[in-house]
């Protein structure tokens, strides 16, 4: 027996304008995916980037976006800059997790439109507690400089997980160095001072947690005048 069904709905060949942009926001969406736009270090334009199985836009931190294997990023609402995705995206998760240390293994490309679908805010979910990348926090630089202004960066200090706790680390070691003087090293004045942990230069610190800065100071002087 042959059973014959009958199509429901509009007639083969009509379709509704909104079920025409959803078609055609599907194929941007695979096209994009087949033709991702190179993201190159140091660009400062928004990336794709994974979270699990999701792919997000994210600015990267101009000066910290030149990798090779870790950036500073902000993960966004891909409907950024606009004041309801703002909303949407505070809603979301989106907006209080602050500067994010990405691999840059995770990076698709250059964000484009056609990923937004792809995203937590186009499945009205909010982001994970971990979205795979740490906080990409604040550091503690400690400068030698001439009368001139020309030196260099003595010690990097960091991650630390809140600005106070940089500044804190930063008094200590001002309060050693203002102790020794002019001892420390002739004709520089080193200074500590808080800043944002670099996370492109990330091997170059040396991690503060359970040490004592002073001792890690005392360090450093030391080679330096050896």
């Amino acid at each position: 027996m042959i059973r014959r069904f009958r199509r429901c709905g509009p007639a083969l060949g009509a379709i509704s304008p909104e079920d025409q942009a959803v078609v055609d926001q599907f194929r941007t969406m695979l096209s994009t995916l087949r033709h991702p736009k190179p993201w190159t270090p140091g660009s400062a334009q928004d990336i794709a980037v994974r979270v699990g199985p999701f792919i997000e836009r994210a600015h990267t931190r101009p000066g910290d976006d030149h990798g090779p294997d870790k950036i500073a990023v902000a993960l966004v609402h891909p409907d950024t800059p606009h004041a309801a995705a703002y909303l949407h995206g505070h809603q979301l998760g989106y907006t209080n997790r602050g500067w994010l240390r990405c691999e840059t293994t995770a990076i698709l490309g250059l964000w484009q439109p056609g990923y937004a679908m792809l995203t937590h805010a186009a499945a009205n979910l909010p982001l994970p507690d971990d979205v795979g990348m740490d906080p990409a926090h604040y550091g503690v630089h400690v400068e030698a400089r001439r009368a001139d202004g020309t030196g260099y960066t003595l010690l990097r200090l960091g991650p630390y997980p809140q600005t106070w706790l940089a500044s804190r680390d930063a008094d200590l070691l001002n309060t050693e160095l203002e102790g020794r003087a002019a001892l420390v090293i002739p004709g520089f004045t080193v200074t500590a001072k808080d800043a944002v942990f670099h996370v492109s230069d990330h091997d170059s610190y040396t991690d503060p947690h359970g040490a004592d800065v002073t001792a890690l100071l005392a360090d450093t002087i030391a080679g330096v005048s050896a």
